[in-house]
């Protein structure tokens, strides 16, 4: 089991930044993938970021590129979203999720999930 817990959402103006952190634990997840995913109301949960674990390397969403980072910390063992130059369509809670191996961009793909946490970006 690989628990995950995320913190730092909030309210944010248009143009602004956020950074996102969610906690691992469990079971041994250095073969694993972390991923942030974002779900707005009445729309399907979206892959935003991947990274994995042990090789570092990463994977983003084309409406994210350049603009979000995802980065972890093997010491924290905590898995960051840094979000610049946010727009209100960037409005969702965002969740961290975590499956092994290989990086996917489908929801169903993983098999942990945390609790979710909420930003709102006002324009």
């Amino acid at each position: 089991q690989v628990q995950l817990v995320e913190s730092g959402g909030g309210l944010v103006q248009a143009g602004g930044s956020l950074k996102l952190s969610c906690a691992v634990s469990g079971r041994t997840f250095s073969t694993y993938v972390m991923a942030w995913f974002r779900q707005a109301p009445g729309k399907e949960r979206d892959f935003v970021a991947a990274i994995k674990w042990r090789a570092g390397s990463t994977y983003y969403a084309e409406s994210v590129k350049g603009l979000f980072t995802i980065s972890r910390d093997n010491v924290k063992n905590t898995v960051y979203l840094q979000m610049n130059s946010l727009k209100p369509e960037d409005t969702a809670v965002y969740y961290c999720a975590a499956r092994r191996v290989l990086i996917q961009t489908s929801a169903h793909e993983y098999d942990y999930w945390g609790q979710g946490t909420q930003v709102t970006v006002s324009s």
